[in-house]
């Protein structure tokens, strides 16, 4: 009998203990509890996004793993972007290529404008062309007060995850053309903030007005730019992020009573890059495990 998605969600871990790393950006090799990346129910492959070329920032694990992976399977050939995770990176490539689809790993600072443009020039002399740009990695540090972020640390927040997609959307826009889409990956606490992720709530919910901005400016071009923001999500991040304590109990208190996997949001991103959200332009699909049911 074959095994029900329902079943295979109820296996996932809802107690994460002893996963706390001490370096930003996370490695997803490291983690006891690895990330779920992607699901052996995904056996019909549709080529919904066949021969399109993506650009997946932070693609190397968590959630931009996740999403490369399901790009793969629906014909996407990919480009990912990431700051040194280079094992997780390889792995990720490995994932993508085992799809029968072509990869290349580009490695360095989005805080760089030079960088972007660098990602925009290697990713159209290996493809000739780039269709989709996924605007997701980030950075986040937990601070009890406002007192204790330093100046250091908010323009370190401010510069990876608004300056960053920033710079890689202009760099990646002239490549662009109608069909073609932009996701940006936000956040649920751009709408429910966090009191010890201020900053990084800030980020996110800048994000949130970008892709809204950023719709308006580019339907006359036929240009799609959609977001999706995801609730507790087990990934790299959350273990070099928070303490012991939290991570242990990490989505514990959501309405759905346990952290999601990278694979529950990767189908999100699908869709929305696909021709089948053609009607879609300016919105935020929310993958969080009925956050706001359970508010």
């Amino acid at each position: 009998m074959k095994e029900n998605i329902i079943d295979i969600v109820d296996s996932f871990p809802k107690e994460f203990q002893g996963e706390q790393q001490n370096h930003q950006p996370g490695f997803e090799g490291e983690m006891k509890k690895k990330p779920v990346y992607k699901s052996p129910m995904y056996t019909v492959k549709t080529g919904k996004l066949k021969d399109r070329i993506a650009v997946i920032s932070g693609g190397d694990s968590g959630i931009g793993r996740a999403v490369a992976v399901a790009f793969a399977k629906e014909g996407a050939d990919i480009a990912i972007v990431y700051l040194n995770e280079n094992a997780d990176a390889e792995e990720t490539k490995k994932e993508v290529e085992a799809e029968g689809r072509r990869c290349i790993l580009i490695a360095g600072d989005i805080k760089n404008e030079n960088f972007a443009k660098e990602v925009a020039e290697k990713t159209i002399k290996e493809f000739g062309k780039i269709n989709i740009l996924v605007n997701n990695a980030a950075i986040q540090f937990e601070a009890q007060a406002l007192e204790d972020i330093t100046s250091e640390q908010f323009d370190n927040t401010m510069k990876t995850n608004i300056y960053g997609h920033f710079f890689m959307t202009k760099a990646i826009l002239p490549h662009l053309t109608k069909g073609d889409s932009i996701i940006n990956t936000t956040s649920i606490v751009a709408y429910n903030g966090h009191e010890t992720l201020i900053d990084y709530s800030m980020t996110k919910g800048a994000m949130t007005t970008f892709t809204r901005s950023l719709a308006k400016s580019l339907i006359s071009k036929k240009i799609r730019v959609n977001a999706v923001a995801p609730g507790p999500i087990w990934t790299p991040l959350i273990v070099s992020s928070f303490k012991e304590e939290t991570i242990s109990k990490f989505g514990a208190d959501n309405a759905m009573g346990r952290a999601g996997q990278p694979v529950e949001v990767a189908g999100a991103y699908v869709f929305l890059a696909s021709d089948d959200a053609s009607y879609m332009t300016g919105q935020t699909i929310h993958v969080d495990g009925g956050e706001f049911v359970g508010s």
